[in-house]
C-alpha cells in the first residue's frame, strides 16, 4: 500500500490523530497516579506537542470523564483546562493563563510561542501578586517554574550550567562540549552576578579554577565567527568582572586578578582580551557588537570608585586601545552610534594614575593632530552639551507657560528663586571632563573650539527632543542616537552658525547659575578651569578677539527681582571674548550670597585678568561695555566689606580683594593701550570717583587690619599698597570737582560735567607705576587641582557604573540581530 507523502493533508491528519490518542493516554496516566506524574505529563506534552503545526482538527475539544477525586476536566490538543486555567503546549514552555480562549486565539498563541527565543516559563496568577513582578523575581532566580508541594523548581538550562561552574569539579569532565554549549545560551546576568555575590571569600576561592576557566573561555569565544557566541561571551565577562569586584569590597582575602584569571596567565589573558576587543572595535562588523565592547571596557574601568586602584587597568595601559577609540571618533557612522561612550572611556583612561606614573593615553592624546579625529571628538562633546542646553530650554519654556509662572507674575515674582530651582537639569560632568582633557592636553584641539559644524547650523523647524527624566544620574547619561545625528537648535533663530565654544558658553551659563548643589558646584568649577586654559592659550585668544569672527551668543541669565529679563534678539554680533566677559560679569553679579563661593570667584577674576593681559600685550582694542564689569567689581568689593566678619571666619577675602584692585590698576596703568576709545578711559575714572566711598571704606578696613598683629596683617597690607593709585585719583579729582561745583553754583554735577573736569586735570595727576600687573601664574593641575580631579573622577566612575545596568547590557536587539547561526 502506498503511504501518503509527508506534505499531504492526509499525512498531517494521521499525525494529529496519533498525537491526540497519545496525549489522552498520558493524561489518563496522570489522572490515575495523581499529582506525582502529572507534572511529567505536562512537560512531556509541552515539549513534544508544542512543535505540531495545528490543523483545524487539533483545536476541537474533547472530554475526559472525572477522575476518582471528582475533578472533571476538558482537554484540548493545544492545551488542557484546569481550575487555574489553560496550560499551553508551546515549544519548550508551559504557561498557565486565562481559562477559555477561541481556536483563533490559540493559533496566535502557538505562533508566538514558536517564534520565541527563550526557554520555558511558568506564570501562575495568584491573588494580589502582579504577574510581571513575579516573572522578574523568577528571572533573577533563574527559575522557569517555582517549587511547590508536588513540583520541583524548573530552571533555565543556562542557570543549571552556571550551577555546575560553581561546583568544585570541572564541568567539562562530564560534558566535553560544556563550554561550547554555554555560549549558545542567552546570558542570565542577574543570576550569575547574584550567585557570585552570595558566596563568601572561602567559597569563592574553592571555585577559583572554574572561574579562571570561564574567564579564559569567554576570551576564546570572542574570536568565534558566530556573533551570538561573541555577544554572550562579552556579557558573561561583564557579569564576572562586576560580580568578583563587588565581592572584593567586603572580602579582601583574595586578589582580583588571581580570582579572575590567575597570576600565571593574567598577562596572556588580558593581552588576548584587549586584542580581541581592539579587533571588534576596528572591524566593519556589527555596531551592536562594538557597543557591547565599549560597555565591557567601561565596566572594566569603572568597576571601582577610584579607578587608580583598579589594578586590571595596568594591562589596559600596556595593551592600548587608543587607536580603536580614535577610529570610532573619526568615522561618522561609528561616531554617531558610539561616540559618547568612546569619549567618556577615553576621559576615564586618561585619569588612571595620571599623577603617579606615565600614562600612555595622556601622551598619545597630547600629540593627536588628525583633523578628522579631533573634529569628531569635538562634535560628540558639542552635541552632548547641546542636548543639555536644549533640555534646559524646554523645561524653562514649559515652566514659563505654566500656572506657576502666571501666579508669580501676579504677585511680583516673590518666589522666583524657587521657580528657578524647579527647572534645573542634571549636569553632565563626564563629557565636561572629556572637554577639559582635550583642551588641557592637546593644543591642536583649540582649533576645534571655533570651527563651525554643519550639524550646528541654522534650523528653521525645531525638533521636539526626547523626554528625559530629571533624576538622571550626574554626568552619565549619553545622548540618544537621534540627538547625536541631529543638529544643534540655536536659542535664537537669528544665529546663523554655532561652534563648540558657543555651546560650551551656553552650557556654562546654565550650570553656573546655581552652585548650591555640590555636583553643580563641581561642574561650575570645571567650567571655569576650562575657561582658564582657554584664556591662557595664545591661539584661543587670537580667535576669541578676532573682529572677523562675530557671533550672537545668548547666555542664560539668572532670574533676579531687581532686573528685567534681557531681550536676546537685541544682542549684537560681537567677538567671542565678549561672551566670555559677559559670563564672568553675570557670575560676579549673581553669586553674592551667604554661602559665598570664594574659589569660583577667584577663578572668575583670573579669567578676566588673563584676557586683559592678552589685550594689553597685543594691543587689542575691544569694543565692550567695560562699565558693566567695573560696576560688578565695585559691588563685589562692597559685599566683601559689608560681610567682613562672616566671610573672614571662612575665607581669606583679601586675596580676592587684591585681585579686584589689581584689575582696576590694569585699566588705570595700561588702559590707554587696550580700551577702545579715550572716552572709555574717562569713564573708568568717572566710575572710580563716583564710587570713591567704597574704595575709602576698603582702605579703612585693610589699614585697620594691617596695623594689628592678627593673622590677616600681611594679606591686608598688600591690599593697602595696591590701593595707592586709586586713592591718588580720588584725592586728586574730588577737590577739583567740588571746586567746579562751587564756582558754578551747582549742587549736583551731571556725568558730562564730571568728565569735563577729569579731562581738564589729567596733566596734574601723578600715578605710581606698579610692576607685575600684566603677569600671572599659569594653570597647573598636578600641584593645585589633583584632589579636585580625583574626587570628580570618582564621582563620574560611580555614576557611569550605575548606568551600566542589566537592561543596558541585556540588549534584546542583539538576540534579534544574531538569532540565526549558520
Amino acid at each position: 500500500m502506498q503511504l501518503p507523502s509527508s506534505g499531504s493533508n492526509v499525512f498531517k491528519k494521521c499525525i494529529c490523530i496519533t498525537r491526540l490518542y497519545l496525549k489522552k493516554l498520558l493524561l489518563q496516566l496522570a489522572s490515575r497516579r495523581h499529582s506525582t506524574d502529572s507534572s511529567f505529563a505536562n512537560v512531556f506534552l509541552a515539549v513534544h506537542f508544542g512543535s505540531c503545526s495545528p490543523c483545524d482538527a487539533c483545536w476541537e475539544p474533547w472530554s475526559e470523564p472525572a477522575s476518582g477525586n471528582g475533578r472533571g476536566r476538558t482537554y484540548h490538543a493545544a492545551g488542557f483546562r484546569t481550575r487555574r486555567g489553560t496550560v499551553g503546549l508551546g515549544e519548550g514552555s508551559v504557561e498557565v493563563g486565562s481559562a477559555s480562549v477561541s481556536p483563533e486565539e490559540r493559533r496566535r498563541r502557538w505562533r508566538r510561542e514558536r517564534a520565541g527565543l527563550g526557554a520555558a516559563r511558568v506564570v501562575e496568577e495568584e491573588p494580589g501578586v502582579d504577574s510581571l513582578t513575579m516573572a522578574q523575581v523568577e528571572k533573577r532566580g533563574g527559575l522557569l517554574r517555582k517549587s511547590s508541594a508536588s513540583k520541583k523548581p524548573l530552571k533555565e538550562k543556562v542557570v543549571l550550567m552556571y550551577d555546575e561552574i560553581f561546583m568544585t569539579e570541572d564541568p567539562s569532565k562530564c560534558s566535553p562540549r560544556f563550554w561550547e554549549e554555554l555560549f549558545l545560551m542567552k546570558v542570565n546576568l542577574e543570576y550569575l552576578e547574584g550567585k557570585l555575590e552570595s558566596l563568601d571569600g572561602e567559597e569563592l576561592m574553592k571555585i577559583k579554577d572554574n572561574i579562571n576557566c570561564l574567564f579564559q573561555h569567554c576570551i576564546q569565544a570572542l574570536g568565534e565567527e558566530h556573533p551570538i557566541r561573541v555577544v554572550n561571551a562579552l556579557q558573561t565577562l561583564c557579569a564576572l568582572i562586576r560580580g568578583v569586584h563587588q565581592k572584593n569590597k567586603s572580602t579582601s582575602g583574595f586578589d582580583i586578578i588571581n580570582m579572575l584569571m590567575g597570576f600565571d596567565k593574567a598577562e596572556l589573558c588580558m593581552k588576548n582580551l584587549m586584542e580581541s576587543l581592539d579587533s571588534l572595535l576596528c572591524a566593519e562588523g556589527s555596531e551592536s557588537l562594538k557597543s557591547l565592547c565599549l560597555k565591557l571596557l567601561l565596566c572594566l574601568v569603572t568597576v571601582t570608585d577610584n579607578i587608580s586602584q583598579n589594578t586590571i587597568l595596568e594591562y589596559v595601559m600596556i595593551n592600548s586601545i587608543f587607536e580603536a577609540i580614535l577610529q570610532i571618533l573619526s568615522h561618522p557612522p561609528s561616531r554617531r552610534e558610539h561616540g559618547y561612550d568612546a569619549v567618556v572611556l577615553l576621559a576615564l583612561l586618561v585619569n588612571y594614575r595620571k599623577y603617579e606614573s606615565v600614562n600612555p593615553y595622556i601622551v598619545k592624546l597630547s600629540i593627536v593632530d588628525d583633523e578628522a579625529t579631533l573634529n569628531g571628538m569635538g562634535l560628540v562633546i558639542a552635541q552632548a552639551l547641546s542636548e543639555y542646553n536644549r533640555q534646559y530650554k524646554d523645561k524653562e519654556e514649559e515652566h514659563q507657560s505654566g500656572f506657576f509662572s502666571a501666579l508669580t507674575n501676579m504677585v511680583g515674582s516673590m518666589f522666583i528663586a524657587d521657580a528657578h530651582e524647579k527647572i534645573s537639569v542634571q549636569t553632565n560632568e563626564a563629557i565636561l571632563l572629556a572637554l577639559y582633557e582635550a583642551v588641557h592636553l592637546n593644543r591642536n584641539f583649540i582649533t576645534v573650539l571655533a570651527q563651525s559644524h554643519p550639524e550646528m547650523g541654522l534650523v528653521t523647524t525645531p525638533v521636539s527632543p526626547a523626554p528625559t527624566t530629571p533624576a538622571t544620574p550626574l554626568g552619565t547619561t549619553p545622548p540618544s542616537s537621534d540627538v547625536i545625528s541631529s543638529v544643534e537648535l540655536p536659542l535664537d533663530a537669528d544665529v546663523q552658525t554655532s561652534n563648540l565654544l558657543i555651546t560650551f558658553l551656553k552650557y556654562s551659563s546654565i550650570v553656573m547659575q546655581d552652585t548650591k548643589d555640590e555636583h553643580r558646584l563641581h561642574s561650575g568649577k570645571l567650567c571655569l578651569i576650562i575657561l582658564t586654559c582657554i584664556a591662557e592659550d595664545q591661539y584661543a585668544n587670537a580667535f576669541l578677539h578676532d573682529d572677523n569672527m562675530n557671533f550672537r551668543v545668548n547666555l542664560h541669565r539668572m532670574p533676579m527681582r531687581h532686573r528685567k529679563k534681557a531681550a536676546d534678539k537685541n544682542l549684537p554680533c560681537r567677538p567671542l571674548v565678549c561672551a566670555v566677559l559677559d559670563l564672568m560679569v553675570e557670575f560676579i553679579v549673581t553669586h553674592m550670597m551667604k554661602e559665598f563661593p570664594m574659589d569660583l570667584y577667584v577663578r572668575c577674576i583670573q579669567v578676566v585678568h588673563k584676557l586683559l593681559c592678552y589685550q594689553k600685550k597685543c594691543r587689542v582694542r575691544l569694543h565692550y561695555t567695560w562699565r558693566e564689569l567695573w560696576s560688578a567689581l565695585i559691588n563685589l568689593l562692597k559685599f566683601l566689606m559689608s560681610n567682613e566678619t562672616v566671610l573672614l571666619a571662612k575665607h581669606n577675602i583679601f586675596t580676592l580683594a587684591l585681585m579686584i584692585v589689581n584689575l582696576f590698576n590694569m585699566f588705570i596703568t595700561y588702559g590707554d593701550t587696550f580700551l577702545p576709545t579715550p572716552s572709555s578711559y574717562d569713564e573708568l575714572y568717572y566710575e572710580i570717583i563716583r564710587m570713591h566711598q567704597s574704595f575709602d571704606n576698603l582702605y579703612s578696613m585693610v589699614l585697620r587690619l594691617s596695623t594689628n598683629a592678627g593673622q590677616w596683617k600681611e594679606a591686608a597690607s598688600k591690599v593697602t599698597h595696591a590701593l595707592v593709585n586709586i586713592r591718588a585719583i580720588i584725592n586728586h579729582f574730588n577737590p577739583k570737582i567740588e571746586s567746579y561745583a562751587a564756582v558754578n553754583h551747582i549742587s549736583q554735577l551731571s556725568e558730562e560735567q564730571v568728565l569735563e573736569v577729569v579731562r581738564a586735570n589729567y596733566d596734574t595727576l601723578t600715578l605710581k607705576l606698579q610692576d607685575g600687573l600684566d603677569q600671572y601664574e599659569r594653570y597647573s593641575e598636578q600641584h593645585k587641582e589633583a584632589a579636585f580631579f580625583k574626587e570628580l573622577v570618582r564621582s563620574i566612575s560611580t555614576n557611569v557604573r550605575r548606568n551600566l545596568a542589566f537592561h543596558t547590557l541585556s540588549q534584546e536587539v542583539l538576540l534579534k540581530e544574531f538569532s540565526t547561526i549558520s
